[in-house]
């Protein structure tokens, strides 16, 4: 298996753009796990067991991170406050 894998990437036309710019698969990589981390935080924090399940298993560079940080975790937290009510102003009497 191992020498499979060794013959694969020796190949040139394996991986052509990572023999060119190696930074790329480095600048995905951070990209990719910061938003997962973020996603991963927020749908535990919701107790979202499904959604942390989906995040943590499909890696879609970012994008579904993205999508359930801004769309899904802001959506519930925008009708949690409509639900509660506009807050009094903390100490004013």
């Amino acid at each position: 298996m191992q020498t499979a894998i060794t013959n694969l990437l020796q190949q040139p036309q394996a991986v052509p753009w990572l023999s060119v710019a190696p930074w790329v698969l480095a600048v995905i990589l951070i990209w990719s796990l910061i938003w997962k981390g973020i996603a991963l935080w927020k749908s535990a924090r919701r107790s979202s067991k499904v959604w942390f399940v989906i995040l943590l298993i499909v890696n879609t560079v970012g994008i579904l991170e993205i999508v359930y940080i801004f769309l899904v975790a802001n959506k519930s937290t925008v009708e949690t406050e409509k639900m509660d009510g506009p807050s009094a102003p903390s100490g004013t009497m």
